[in-house]
């Protein structure tokens, strides 16, 4: 079985295309998921995973009734997800207090929209589910190309921010007394993590997008307490568990996304013990 798996990775462009969006997902995510689970914003992620939909469906209808096929869904991805998390960052901001409600509700608005959206466009039904489950095959080398050129720009805006984000993760109030730009930090970091969720809803899909990028976080934070370790851990668990997701499905021939999704599941509960041990 590894034989032919690495034969079939040589020789089948479907296969590396996938391979190779899986490892660009794991790099953005690995780096943007340590911020987001010390930031505790795991929920909003997941709300930017979901009502991104919404922008989708919008794209594929502008497809359909101008004829353009040309225009870019995981482009039109990018621009609903950083839309999304710049309305829900407002909210969050501006009434703390009831935050979850409203976030929900936008959530089910992006849903909506989007469902809506692709049932109008005959045939468009398959989008929904890999944009709901993921479809690694769906990539393509232009893609490969927007997720390389993603990959660059989080981990440069990441290098040059690191301390910045670190400080507004772990004590928001005293980034405010040191007048450091808080709001312009927040909003940026959820630009990075919108950016990062349509680049992990081509691997994994919006519904499991979670796992990919706060798990392996999580469990690179039962070995060491150290922001900067932790997302060097990070990355390289997400590598790990997409290559060994995408080997699995291969093998036991397993949808790529779902299969990923419980690797990466079932080795947090292994890891679990690791951080009884270090309290």
């Amino acid at each position: 079985m590894v034989d032919s798996f690495w034969q079939a990775l040589l020789l089948n462009p479907f296969l590396q295309t996938a391979l190779f969006a899986g490892l660009s997902a794991s790099i953005a995510g690995g780096i943007v998921g340590p911020y987001v689970v010390s930031k505790r914003i795991v929920f909003i992620s997941g709300s930017i995973s979901h009502a991104v939909l919404g922008g989708i469906g919008f794209f594929v209808f502008l497809q359909y009734i101008t004829g353009l096929s040309g225009i870019s869904t995981l482009l039109g991805s990018i621009l609903s997800a950083i839309f999304f998390a710049y309305l829900i960052g407002t909210i969050h901001l501006k009434y703390r207090q009831r935050e979850d409600t409203v976030i929900a509700a936008i959530w089910t608005v992006g849903m909506s929209l989007g469902v809506i959206f692709i049932a109008i466009v005959p045939g468009s039904g398959a989008q929904l589910m890999d944009f709901l489950f993921g479809n690694l095959l769906w990539a393509s080398y232009q893609d490969i190309y927007l997720l390389l050129l993603l990959d660059i720009v989080i981990i440069t805006t990441c290098l040059i921010c690191h301390r910045r984000f670190l400080a507004i993760c772990f004590d928001e109030t005293q980034s405010y007394l040191q007048k450091q730009p808080v709001q312009f930090l927040y909003f940026l970091l959820l630009t990075l993590v919108a950016i990062t969720v349509v680049m992990m809803i081509q691997v994994i899909g919006a519904i499991l997008v979670i796992s990919l990028l706060c798990l392996p976080a999580a469990i690179a934070n039962h070995l060491t307490t150290r922001l900067s370790k932790i997302i060097y851990l990070s990355v390289l668990l997400s590598f790990i568990f997409t290559f060994l997701g995408i080997y699995i499905a291969y093998t036991l021939n397993w949808p790529p996304g779902a299969t990923i999704a419980l690797v990466i599941t079932v080795s947090y509960f292994l890891s679990l013990p690791l951080k009884s041990q270090s309290v």
